[in-house]
């Protein structure tokens, strides 16, 4: 069986990414997967504390690449996103330039980036999403994906500034944000734009309670890091896009 060490950049206030990726990646039927993080401080998801945590980077990239990962995930997707278009690409780069100078070879990834690689494998173009964010954010969430060309017909925004208190937003809540969304001739649902704010529990549910593919950033996340690490994508009970084998490969 494979083994792949993941390391992962992380808002020191996130406690659900290092819980639901370990969940999702150990349902693959082909690999072993361990986590291993570095943390960027970060309590609340404002413009002033993202751009502090993103000056942190380099100091966590250091610190994973001594761990020697196979992959690098950096977990925080409104960080980019709120920078403007293109920043997963740009950061994404200057992280695998930091690492090859190094000497370290991970293939590098992010939730940004991970977001939009998996909308195009379910090929969607008109999607609809939830964050938990203040609407200032939600808005330049919105704008980067219409930006990597998806039409985005209807979102939510949860409105919540605390990270800590986003990594508690229930279930129930994001659902009856669900069913509040217009999602007329919708391609995709994003039933959580944040790896803070759990959705593990609901990705399938709510596929089959709406009737079409759900994802989040989480299980992009789980899928992005398969793809690098040239393994199927083959994980029961997490949603279209963890069953994707049969649909195109991110372009």
């Amino acid at each position: 069986m494979n083994h792949v060490r993941i390391g992962l950049v992380v808002p020191s206030s996130n406690v659900t990414v290092e819980t639901e990726m370990p969940a999702i990646l150990s349902r693959h039927p082909q690999a072993s997967f361990s986590f291993h993080a570095s943390r960027m401080r970060m309590a609340k998801v404002s413009p002033e504390q993202l751009a502090a945590m993103n000056a942190q980077r380099e100091r966590c990239i250091l610190e994973l690449g001594d761990a020697s990962p196979d992959v690098i995930l950096y977990a925080c997707l409104v960080a980019l996103m709120a920078a403007g278009p293109g920043e997963h690409q740009r950061v994404e780069g200057l992280v695998a330039e930091q690492l090859a100078t190094g000497g370290a070879e991970a293939r590098v990834r992010s939730s940004a980036g991970a977001l939009v690689e998996g909308l195009q494998a379910l090929s969607a173009r008109r999607i609809a999403l939830i964050t938990p964010y203040m609407r200032p954010l939600a808005e330049k969430v919105v704008a980067y994906l219409e930006a990597e060309g998806f039409e985005v017909a209807d979102w939510r925004a949860l409105e919540v500034e605390d990270n800590r208190e986003v990594g508690c937003i229930p279930g129930d809540r994001v659902m009856e944000a669900a069913r509040s969304l217009d999602l007329t001739d919708v391609d995709a649902l994003v039933i959580s734009a944040c790896v803070q704010m759990p959705s593990l529990s609901l990705v399938e549910a709510a596929e089959q309670e709406l009737g079409l593919p759900v994802l989040s950033a989480a299980t992009a996340g789980a899928y992005s890091i398969l793809r690098a690490a040239d393994l199927p994508v083959d994980i029961p009970g997490a949603g279209s896009l963890l069953r994707a084998d049969s649909l195109q490969p991110a372009t």
